[in-house]
């Protein structure tokens, strides 16, 4: 895999990003063709979007406090190596962007057993008003914190391979 500027990808260029979530692959995860369906790597990812919420604030409490909640908007999924059953993931996050109401970020999913990516996940999300399920402003904390996370992800010394469609 390459990032954007064409610089080729290990996982162990990742470790500077933050691990959001981790999982052994079982049986109950295969479809009819013996592969992970996709419909778990977007389970990973979507448990990967928690884990990055954490880390900026965006927690159930904050949830529950403010009538706030996010959705997706956008996805876009790339597929570079299968998983198989018994095989540990990990999955590392970067924050990318933002505007005032929308934020990306970009999941990549590490197999542990044979150390290569399987696959990124680029999203972009809303901040919501739950009371009227409508996007809203990210309040000041939230959004200087997830700006302060760009930051540090950008320290990695690589672009984020981003498919250069979405933008927040």
């Amino acid at each position: 895999m390459r990032s954007k500027n064409g610089q080729r990808l290990a996982p162990s260029d990742l470790t500077g990003l933050p691990l959001t979530h981790t999982a052994v692959i079982p049986e109950s995860y295969l479809d009819e063709m013996g592969h992970v369906n996709v419909m778990w790597y977007t389970h990973f990812f979507s448990d990967a979007t928690g884990g990055l919420f954490q880390l900026y604030g965006f927690t159930r409490e904050h949830m529950e406090t403010n009538r706030a909640g996010g959705f997706a908007l956008e996805a876009h999924v790339r597929y570079f190596a299968e998983l198989h059953v018994g095989e540990r993931i990990s999955v590392r996050s970067r924050a990318v962007a933002r505007s005032a109401k929308r934020f990306q970020h970009i999941h990549f999913v590490v197999n542990e057993d044979d150390g290569v990516i399987a696959a990124t996940g680029e999203f972009v999300g809303a901040y919501i008003d739950m009371t009227t399920r409508r996007m809203t402003t990210i309040p000041d904390d939230i959004a200087a914190a997830y700006d302060r996370l760009i930051e540090e992800h950008n320290r990695v010394g690589w672009d984020a391979p981003l498919c250069g469609i979405m933008r927040p």
